[in-house]
């Protein structure tokens, strides 16, 4: 893990800014705006107003219970996404230059352990612990091992094999999940506690999983999270080809997002759509809304030229890992007081101070970030 100071090309394998790709940029500081606290904005205006809408648009932002979805569900499948898109610029930028694959691997490889290891620091802290009170399993983790194996893919397997990878891998974890019986339970049952997916869990990982019994960031769900990050590299290597115009490639794409929507819709029926176990129809509708998305920011920033209200995003875009790694260490709620709990408190509104504290949570968090931006320094993985 390195701390660049200089923005120009990405690290190997890392989702990083694609300077040819400002739509991607943009979209990954949208995505990772809610996480840093966009959401609490609608859940504060929710809870002090009682609006019907803002009700509605604070249920998005939570997780079903098991299965269903929400739009709150699309924000880490989008970001895996993402990554896959920036692949064929990074690494496929590196192949062109004739960089050995075996070097090229070793990085994607590392970087994917870097992940995993951020991630189980980020779940249990620096000081240690006990093997059984640890949770290895985490959303760093995920990146990190599905990130690796899509992009080894990539690497190694001829554009129609990539896609073989991808159906088989979604296929193949279906057929596991109804057809394995799993003991005491049998086979196809997809509760919490008789999946296949949790009981692998609780046989192979160490420590323990965030539920006990079930773990959403476990090891087995991994392989359909591939899919994510692969479809994001046909994403992104559709992008780089010639011969479409710019309108051509957002239509495309538009297109393609809708029929894997519809087809995660479809297979909802068989094998219900569930971000818990990640299941394939999971996959196929949060790739296909990560397909729209790419497409509208794709036509409204790189084609129309539309590009003024994207430098917010980009801040936060640039430097993703990093803002999602800060709010354990820095305690920016203490910050966002120290500067506005004077401002908050000459209301005595509570809508003020629930949504005015929402609001300077995010200033002091996008300040940090605008500080780093401004000083060049990016965390490269």
């Amino acid at each position: 893990m390195t701390t660049s100071h200089s923005p120009a090309e990405p690290a190997i394998a890392q989702p990083a800014p694609v300077k040819r790709l400002l739509s991607l940029d943009t979209l990954r500081g949208f995505d990772m705006f809610w996480i840093m606290g966009g959401e609490e904005i609608f859940h504060a205006l929710a809870k002090t107003t009682g609006w019907a809408w803002a009700i509605v648009v604070a249920d998005q932002f939570s997780h079903p219970d098991w299965n269903g979805f929400r739009a709150y569900d699309l924000i880490f499948p989008l970001f895996m996404f993402m990554a896959g898109v920036s692949t064929p610029f990074s690494v496929g930028s590196r192949l062109d230059k004739g960089v050995d694959k075996t070097e090229i691997a070793r990085k994607i490889i590392s970087r994917g352990l870097v992940l995993v290891l951020l991630g189980i620091i980020y779940n249990n802290g620096l000081f240690t612990k006990a093997i059984h009170d640890m949770r290895f399993p985490s959303v760093l983790g995920r990146i990190g091992l599905a990130g690796m194996f899509a992009q080894l893919i990539y690497l190694y397997a001829r554009p129609r094999t990539q896609y073989i990878w991808f159906a088989g891998l979604l296929l193949g974890y279906w057929a596991l999940m109804m057809l394995v019986p799993v003991p005491g339970c049998g086979a196809g049952v997809l509760t919490m506690e008789c999946n296949l997916a949790s009981y692998i869990d609780r046989l192979v990982v160490p420590g323990h999983l965030y539920k006990t019994i079930h773990d959403p960031e476990g090891l087995f769900s991994t392989i359909p999270a591939i899919g994510n990050t692969l479809l994001g590299i046909f994403a992104g290597s559709f992008l780089q080809k010639q011969g479409k115009t710019g309108n051509q490639k957002a239509l495309q794409l538009l297109g393609a997002g809708a029929v894997f929507v519809l087809l995660g819709w479809l297979w909802n029926f068989v094998f219900p759509i569930n971000k818990n176990l990640w299941t394939s129809s999971f996959m196929l509708l949060t790739g296909g809304l990560s397909l729209l998305l790419l497409s509208v920011f794709y036509w409204i920033i790189d084609v129309k030229g539309i590009k003024r209200w994207t430098f917010f995003f980009t801040v936060i875009g640039m430097n993703s890992i990093l803002i999602y790694l800060a709010g354990e260490f820095i305690d920016f709620g203490y910050a966002a007081r120290f500067f506005f709990g004077g401002l908050l408190k000459l209301s005595s509104s509570e809508v003020v101070h629930e949504v005015g504290g929402a609001l300077a949570f995010i200033a002091v968090e996008w300040a940090f970030l605008y500080i780093l931006y401004k000083k060049k320094v990016f965390l490269r993985v």
